[in-house]
């Protein structure tokens, strides 16, 4: 047997992942807290309920490996190791941010850590991440890139063009699709059709479907489709099905779930379920750490100061 729940409790690998998740629980909280309070301008979305996917993918991968990501993206950049004060900053406008505080929620990047950065266009990261697989082939380094998307991105030109590529140049990449049952204010299940996983496997790639609420089975489960792209066999897809916890983006009243829906999502919250996993002690204690360090994070990127105005033109090439 694989997965979080069937590990000894206290194992290394149960008590890292269920960090990972407790850190990006605690940073999301702290997200939606200082929105409604005013610190931070523009939308926000919070990806509470799918750290399990962001843990499990990113503890599978390779330091040098490539990530791109979606609006909804802090839970990848905290597990591919971006530093949770500077992004604190980058929310808040601060020239300590990831960015310099110019890209705010929808566009932090790492690149020195792989992450080619958050979108605030649904499906807009899929062909960047083509694009570093091509890199990475063309080198021959051995890297691998992993594009992150929502299941309504699965209707965008930029995802079919960038399979299609991806399939006729066998480039080192898994397209992992977050299946969480919306497509922003609309159910998945509206339009019909084919799953994720299908649509994939369509384009002539192996394809699987995982449920996303334990970070080892995911981790699990990207073993094969990375050890393929590393091997120069080409790309994969995996369908991850999670579950929203919050609304679209941070005030959403959520007009269109029933109040029955909401509370089985909530059944399958990743840091619930695996705490007995990891043991209740030690789920204590890894929560209390990670609530402690985002309070950290918050007050030093808070204290940090705004970008000078005569650096407005700092990195415009265009």
């Amino acid at each position: 047997m694989t997965g979080l729940i069937a590990n000894s409790p206290g194992s290394d690998r149960v008590r890292d992942l269920y960090a990972t998740m407790a850190r990006i629980r605690a940073f999301e909280e702290r997200v939606a807290r200082h929105f409604r309070a005013g610190d931070i301008h523009g939308f926000v979305h919070v990806s509470i309920g799918q750290e399990a996917v962001a843990a499990g993918v990113c503890a599978a991968l390779e330091p040098a490996d490539y990530v791109t990501t979606t609006h909804r993206g802090h839970g990848h950049c905290l597990a591919k190791g971006a530093d949770p004060t500077a992004m604190m900053a980058e929310l808040f406008g601060r020239a300590t941010g990831l960015c310099g505080g110019r890209g705010g929620s929808m566009h932090i990047a790492d690149p020195s850590l792989g992450i080619l950065g958050a979108n605030g266009i649904v499906g807009a990261g899929i062909p960047l991440a083509a694009g570093a697989a091509i890199a990475a082939r063309t080198r021959g380094d051995g890297r691998v890139a992993i594009a992150f998307f929502g299941e309504g991105a699965v209707h965008c030109g930029a995802f079919h063009e960038a399979l299609v590529l991806a399939v006729a140049w066998t480039l080192p990449i898994v397209f992992v699709c977050e299946s969480n049952g919306f497509a922003e204010f609309t159910a998945a299940g509206a339009w019909g059709g084919p799953s994720p996983a299908a649509r994939g496997e369509g384009y002539g790639m192996p394809a699987i479907a995982v449920e996303g609420t334990d970070p080892s089975v995911v981790g699990d489960a990207l073993a094969e489709p990375l050890g393929r792209a590393r091997r120069g066999e080409g790309p994969s897809f995996a369908e991850i099905r999670t579950h929203r916890l919050s609304g679209h983006y941070e005030g959403d009243a959520q007009p269109y779930r029933s109040e029955a829906e909401l509370e089985e999502s909530r059944r399958h919250d990743p840091l619930v379920l695996g705490r007995d996993a990891v043991g209740p002690e030690v789920a204590d204690t890894l929560r209390r750490a990670a609530e402690e360090e985002m309070e950290r994070a918050v007050a030093e990127a808070l204290a940090a100061p705004y970008p000078e105005p005569e650096s407005v033109l700092d990195a415009v090439y265009a």
